[in-house]
C-alpha cells in the first residue's frame, strides 16, 4: 500500500521535533536550570558559532574518519571470519570458540590495556572501533550463511554450479539479509565504541570538543557532541538502510520496506 509523504518523512521525525518543543519551553519558564541543561536555542547558537570557525566540521571530520577505518577493518576481519567459518567445518572447529570467549568481554573494558599497548594514538581508538564491530558483522554473517536452504544449495550443485558460482548465485544472496542486520547494528556499535574511545586524550574529534566543553562547563557544546552523534548515527543507518534496499530489490520483503 503506498503510503503519503506525512506518514514516510515527516512522522518519524514528530516525536524529536516534540521533545524539541517541549525542553525550549521548560527552559523559558526556569523549570530547568539553563547552566546545566541550556535551551535548543542556545546549543543552536553555540552550533552555528563552531560552523562559522570551522572547529565544528574539523572535528566531525576526524570523528568520521576514525569511524570509517575502524569499521572497514572490523567489518572486513567479521565478515571474511563470518563466511569462513559457516562454510568450513576445520575452520569453525579451530577459531568459533576462540571468537565467542573474546565475544564475551566488554570490548570497552578493555580501554586501560589497550591503552597500556598503544598509547594514547589513533591505532588505540580505531583498534577499540574495529574490536566492537567485528561481533556483529561476524555472527550475522555466519548465522545468515549456515541458515541458507540446503535444498537451494543441492539444486545448485544438480545444475553444475562451481564453488564460486555456487557462492556468488545462492549462498550470499542468500545470507545478505542477515549480513545487513549485522550491518547495521554494527554501525550503532561503532558509534557507542567511537563515543567512549574519544574519551583518550586526545586533541581532535567530537569526543574532544565535549571533554574541553566539560572543562568549561560548557553544557551547550557537551549537549551538541551528544547531537552530533546522534545524527551521524541516524545518517550512517540511513545510508545503510538505502544499499540495502538496492541490493535485496529481489527481495520482495524489501521492495516496500
Amino acid at each position: 500500500m503506498k503510503q503519503n509523504t506525512f506518514t514516510v518523512y515527516l512522522l518519524p521525525w514528530l516525536l524529536p521535533l516534540s521533545i524539541l518543543i517541549g525542553w525550549q519551553v521548560a527552559a523559558s519558564l526556569q523549570t530547568v536550570s539553563s547552566r546545566l541543561f541550556p535551551p535548543p536555542l542556545d546549543v543552536l547558537k553555540s552550533t552555528w558559532e563552531l560552523l562559522v570557525s570551522g572547529k565544528l566540521l574539523f572535528h566531525m571530520k576526524i570523528s568520521l574518519w576514525r569511524a570509517a577505518i575502524g569499521f572497514l577493518v572490523g567489518g572486513a576481519i567479521g565478515f571474511i571470519l563470518g563466511i569462513s567459518n559457516a562454510l568450513f567445518t576445520t575452520s569453525y572447529r579451530l577459531l568459533d570458540t576462540t571468537i565467542q570467549m573474546i565475544r564475551n568481554i566488554p570490548h570497552l573494558a578493555l580501554v586501560p590495556l589497550v591503552i597500556l599497548w598503544m598509547g594514547v594514538d589513533e591505532g588505540a581508538k580505531i583498534f577499540l572501533v574495529a574490536l566492537g564491530v567485528l561481533f556483529p558483522v561476524y555472527i550475522n554473517t555466519f548465522h545468515g550463511i549456515r541458515s541458507i536452504n540446503k535444498d537451494l544449495i543441492e539444486m545448485g550443485k544438480v545444475y553444475g554450479l562451481g564453488t564460486w558460482p555456487l557462492f556468488r548465485d545462492v549462498i550470499l544472496p542468500g545470507a545478505l539479509p542477515s549480513i545487513f542486520v549485522g550491518l547495521r547494528y554494527a554501525l550503532g556499535v561503532m558509534w557507542l565504541t567511537l563515543i567512549v574511545a574519544e574519551t583518550i586524550p586526545t586533541n581532535e574529534g567530537i569526543g574532544f570538543l565535549a571533554m574541553n566543553a566539560r572543562e568549561f562547563m560548557h553544557a551547550d557544546i557537551i549537549i551538541l557532541s551528544i547531537i552530533v552523534y546522534a545524527l551521524l548515527g541516524k545518517l550512517a543507518d540511513v545510508i545503510a538502510k538505502s544499499l540495502e534496499k538496492k541490493v535485496l530489490r529481489w527481495n520482495d520483503t524489501y521492495k516496500e520496506a
